[in-house]
């Protein structure tokens, strides 16, 4: 391969989208590759894609950067759950990352849980989740807690300045070798036999040629729409807010290691904390509330003064009808746009790359890899829509929006997944989906869909003869230990402890579930544990805030 000329990979686009594919492709591609991007300063970027998903990680791992100068550089701060208020009458409710709760044996957690429910012996779903109470408590845990093997790492994310982020990879993918041209795309040159896009040509007369090329040209689609012509689904019957209004505001006093997404008569309002400023948006629908109302709204309902005017952005719900067409593959918006209310926007473009490196064509493109490539892409975005719709349809408020978001009829792999948790309790992850059984089960509960039939269920009365689940009676635990799998975490049994160092201020999360359990039972402590707390050191947990 070193005799031939390298394979020519062309970014067109640069923002979030543009720079994390082309860092991730000279990351991990070898010497027969070149990757080259194409940007215009001139052409501003969305970047309100703040908040991330636990995934993120993996990705900043797989580059080799390190976690701590990419919070440094991007004002990121710890997440650990988004937080719904207002979607449905009963307030508030999370969807926590991580585990809720242990399964028993073959049986999923949801079904001890439900049966506990039933017999008036478990708690709401949420004290079962570490994530959801120490989000609550306004601390983290970063890394494995080293005292308490019995816990699992609390998965967590980051909320971030995009813009700051796209810098951040700019400087990281250019100095790995990326070359970058500045300029408009003003003509899109393709082979007249076989349809191929063969190169770019920018003003100045400027040419740049290629032989794949990566459309992150945003809502626009500049080589996989206007170019290559490929449709868009539109889903706006099922989710209707066309409209966003970002602004930033002063940093808030009362940082939470969490995204909040607030219901209002006509769509939701996101709160993002970051180190030096908080996120804040209004997604709404323009045909029931106008551009001055969402402004007034959204302004109204800030932690501090507004830093900038509200920045207006426009988009269609929906998705390409091909994601790779000839040799084009488009990532980012320019592939479709589900809004940001589970914080998938900046994963997209991550699976997106990902699924590029692993079906990267040779010097031909085969039709499988395309089709395969689709096939992925399509299901994601299918999966990804079906649980945002979740949100929307199962509400109980009562403003015409919200009523016509009950009445409209759900994509039948939706109603499927609703039907089979209400007869059975049973939550199947289908493939290619990004949520979790458990990340569904947090929103189920949260929405207030019942599973109704579980009590009658063999599944159930599994749940109910296996010795775990004795663990939701306070009286069982004179016989069984507090180890079992939905043991009790309160937000209110974790009462922090403060010690200074001459660096910074570190925070020690007791998690008194063992104690509490033992004391609700009438069992003495062990001796053999002391005063130990299931975080207390060696392995503190450090106050979730940055000090600079």
């Amino acid at each position: 391969m070193s005799s031939e000329q390298p394979y020519r990979i062309v970014v067109a686009g640069g923002g979030t989208a543009g720079w994390m594919t082309a860092a991730a492709l000279v990351r991990f591609l070898g010497p027969g590759f070149s990757v080259t991007l194409v940007e215009s300063e001139e052409i501003g970027t969305v970047g309100v894609g703040e908040a991330t998903i636990p995934q993120i990680r993996m990705f900043n791992a797989g580059l080799g950067v390190d976690e701590n100068a990419f919070i440094a550089a991007t004002q990121a701060t710890f997440k650990l759950a988004i937080e719904f208020v207002g979607w449905t009458k009963g307030g508030r409710y999370m969807h926590a990352f991580g585990d809720v709760g242990r399964p028993n044996g073959g049986v999923a957690f949801q079904h001890s849980w439900l049966r506990g429910r039933a017999e008036g012996v478990a708690g709401p779903l949420a004290d079962y989740s570490l994530n959801n109470a120490a989000a609550l408590a306004n601390r983290m845990q970063r890394g494995p807690a080293r005292t308490a093997a019995m816990l699992p790492e609390m998965p967590y994310a980051f909320h971030f300045d995009a813009g700051l982020y796209a810098r951040f990879l700019r400087s990281y993918a250019e100095q790995a070798g990326v070359t970058r041209h500045e300029g408009r795309i003003v003509e899109v040159q393709r082979d007249s036999g076989t349809g191929d896009v063969t190169a770019l040509r920018l003003d100045g007369e400027r040419s740049i040629p290629g032989d794949l090329f990566i459309d992150c040209t945003g809502f626009r689609g500049v080589l996989i729409a206007d170019a290559l012509g490929v449709g868009y689904e539109d889903w706006s019957h099922w989710l209707p807010c066309d409209r966003a209004l970002a602004v930033p505001s002063a940093r808030a006093e009362d940082f939470t290691p969490y995204t909040r997404a607030t219901a209002h008569k006509a769509g939701w309002q996101w709160r993002i904390p970051l180190q030096h400023r908080t996120g804040n948006g209004i997604v709404y629908s323009s045909d029931a509330l106008s551009d001055d109302e969402a402004a007034a709204q959204l302004l109204a309902n800030l932690d501090g003064p507004a830093l900038a005017d509200p920045r207006p952005l426009r988009f269609t719900p929906g998705k390409r009808r091909a994601f790779w067409q000839a040799n084009v593959i488009a990532v980012g918006l320019a592939s479709g746009f589900l809004e940001p209310l589970e914080s998938t926007s900046i994963h997209m473009i991550q699976s997106a790359v990902e699924r590029i490196l692993k079906l990267l064509p040779g010097r031909r493109i085969g039709e499988a890899q395309r089709a395969e490539y689709n096939r992925q892409a399509d299901r994601e975005y299918d999966r990804i829509r079906d649980f945002l719709i979740l949100h929307y349809a199962a509400n109980d408020r009562d403003e015409p929006f919200w009523r016509a978001r009950r009445e409209t009829p759900l994509p039948e792999s939706l109603a499927h997944k609703i039907e089979l948790w209400r007869a059975s309790g049973q939550i199947v992850r289908e493939e290619s989906d990004l949520f979790s059984e458990v990340a569904w089960l947090q929103v189920l509960v949260g929405q207030g869909i019942a599973a109704e039939g579980t009590t009658r269920s063999p599944i159930s009365r599994a749940a109910r003869s296996s010795p775990n689940i004795s663990i939701c009676s306070p009286s069982s635990l004179r016989a069984r230990s507090p180890r079992c799998p939905i043991t009790r975490l309160s937000s209110a049994s974790i009462a922090p402890r403060v010690r200074r160092s001459p660096h910074e201020a570190r925070r020690v999360l007791p998690c008194h579930a063992r104690r509490h359990a033992r004391r609700r039972a009438g069992l003495s402590r062990s001796p053999a544990r002391g005063r130990g707390s299931l975080f207390s050191a060696p392995g503190p947990v450090r106050e979730w805030r940055h000090h600079r």
